[in-house]
């Protein structure tokens, strides 16, 4: 044996180094091809396990099973993979994707896939609209199965009863639209970009215009339905008040599939009043207003939100083109002008709002405002879900609590690191807390940011090329503002998904202590609560993802 391999050696060795190296690259791709070779035939057993267990499940089905499944085969499994992506940063050809898509028209085929998923240890991904900012509903690192609830969408409206059950894929516009056909008094309390989904904004918080008269969107949830882990469809009695305290702001995806939520309306007026003011940063005046609106926007009267968003722009000043920093006031009032211009007058006349700068409007087309549609559009236009993935850019977004007034030199350098990115491609927001807010109980739901936040801080930046000089922008203008916001912990809304601030390991146990690093960031208190139910109701973790809530570990 020494012989023969020292023979081997020599023979390695008299070899001249281009056949050499042509023979170790043969070797290397040639393990390279039996590797990759047998991870597809993997794959391909996993799929058609899959695909056979989902066949046997459905057998007595009305539903043609092709309507549902979406296979790397299927000519159309890419345009229904990106069809509701806004974010393109996870759009890429190098972006893991599912095994199969599954678009369930009904509840058992939810329970279907459950089954199979959890039967063939696949993970799964539930999407409801796309808008998870870093993807987690449709990406995962280990083979898994996306259940996209788009089919899902049906809403039931009771003006009587000033309720309402809506399905999990439709839309925050379509809800905002069928509450209007019904009623002019009626709306409901949740974000302001139509094209999100009920599903993941209502278990993660859903906050918008109306958020300081009636809080947030899962504050006003009143009951649901879920599928378990073990296949089981459970309302708020048989689920218990536990799990239905738990997906109401704690992410419905660690706990179950959220089918559909029954929620209550509350009264808008006839009219409200909006307005829109863009002031230059680069007078001191606008400084001052700033630094001003810190002290008063908590603070004015609960039918009242005034938010403020920074984002460079093209100016032309004497001829000459410039980049100028504007400050964008914006506002929602449940009234009409006049009592609005009183209230501005005593609360805050620095900012000089004039009856010119104010629009009374419908409710509904306050929503179509807001979401960037153009006067006069038919109420209808909430009904487009159109991605922003074909004309938008990758994007990152990152987020703080401010219990108290950032001094105004900080503000100012905040604002400076704002020409560090090209014109329009990065904002900054401040959206005021207070009011409604502050009453509801930290413990209310797992949302905890009530009493005590001034206002929410969000950055954004996006970009067409070097995306690690963008990500490393936002991430040290995050990293600068530390001093001046929520500490103990640095606390982020959940909906705002954020995977730097820490996450779970894909594959083993993970400790309570690895997912406090990020859970406490999110659910402050709350987080042990969650984990307490995740342990009863999930306790092998089959909902799992990188943020996901784990249970407690066995020993």
């Amino acid at each position: 044996m020494g012989a023969r391999m020292e023979d081997s050696f020599t023979i390695i060795h008299k070899m001249s180094y281009s056949a050499f190296s042509s023979l170790f690259l043969f070797i290397i791709l040639s393990l390279l091809s039996f590797s990759f070779s047998a991870s597809a035939h993997i794959h391909d057993d996993i799929h058609g396990d899959f695909l056979r267990c989902l066949s046997h499940h459905l057998a007595n089905s009305s539903t043609s099973f092709s309507k549902l499944i979406y296979t790397p085969n299927d000519p159309s499994y890419i345009t229904v993979l990106n069809s509701t992506i806004q974010n393109p940063r996870y759009s890429t050809p190098s972006t893991p994707k599912p095994l199969v898509i599954v678009t369930p028209l009904r509840a058992s085929h939810v329970q279907a896939t459950v089954k199979c998923s959890k039967k063939l240890g696949l993970q799964i991904r539930t999407r409801s609209g796309g808008h998870d900012l870093e993807g987690r509903s449709y990406v995962a690192e280990v083979p898994f199965v996306i259940i996209d609830l788009r089919n899902l969408s049906s809403i039931t409206i009771d003006a009587e009863e000033k309720t309402a059950w809506v399905q999990s894929g439709a839309t925050i516009g379509e809800l905002y639209l069928r509450i209007s056909e019904k009623s002019g008094n009626l709306g409901f309390p949740a974000g302001i970009c139509h094209t999100v989904g009920v599903g993941g904004h209502f278990s993660g918080g859903g906050y918008g215009g109306l958020m300081r008269k009636y809080g947030l969107a899962a504050d006003n949830v009143l009951d649901a339905h879920l599928v378990n882990a073990e296949g089981e469809i459970l309302d708020r009695k048989s689920m218990g008040e536990d799990l239905f305290w738990a997906i109401r702001g704690g992410g419905g995806a660690s706990f179950g599939v959220v089918l559909d939520w029954k929620i209550k309306l509350v009264y808008v007026p006839s009219k409200v009043t909006i307005f829109t003011l863009n002031k230059s940063l680069k007078k001191n005046e606008t400084k001052k207003l700033v630094h001003r609106w810190q002290y008063v926007a908590n603070k004015f009267h609960e039918d009242l939100l005034v938010f403020i968003r920074f984002q460079t722009v093209n100016s032309t000043q004497g001829g000459n083109k410039k980049v100028t920093l504007q400050a964008s006031f914006n506002s929602l009032y449940l009234g009409g002008i006049d009592r609005l211009l009183d209230l501005m007058q005593k609360d805050f006349p620095e900012l000089g709002l004039a009856r010119k700068d104010c629009s009374e409007v419908s409710w509904i087309e306050s929503i179509l405002l807001f979401a960037g549609f153009p006067s006069g559009v038919s109420p209808k236009a909430l009904l487009d879900k159109t991605p922003l993935l074909a004309g938008f850019s990758p994007f990152k977004l990152k987020s703080d609590y401010v219990k108290k007034p950032i001094p105004e030199n900080v503000l100012e350098g905040m604002w400076d690191r704002m020409y560090e990115v090209e014109v329009g491609m990065a904002f900054i927001q401040m959206f005021p807390y207070g009011a409604r807010m502050s009453e509801i109980s930290e413990s209310e739901i797992p949302f905890p940011h009530r009493a005590g936040n001034v206002y929410h801080l969000s950055y954004f930046v996006s970009w067409n090329e070097e995306p690690k000089r963008h990500l490393s922008w936002i991430r040290r203008l995050y990293r600068s503002l530390t001093p001046y916001v929520s500490k103990n912990p640095r606390a982020t809304y959940y909906n705002y998904r954020d995977l730097d601030i820490g996450i779970n390991n894909n594959e083993g146990t993970i400790s309570y202590e690895q997912a406090s690093i990020w859970g406490t960031k999110y659910f402050k208190n709350n987080f042990e609560r969650l984990v307490q139910v995740k342990t009863a109701v999930d306790p092998t973790n089959f909902f799992r993802n990188e943020q996901s809530i784990p249970p407690f570990s066995r020993q």
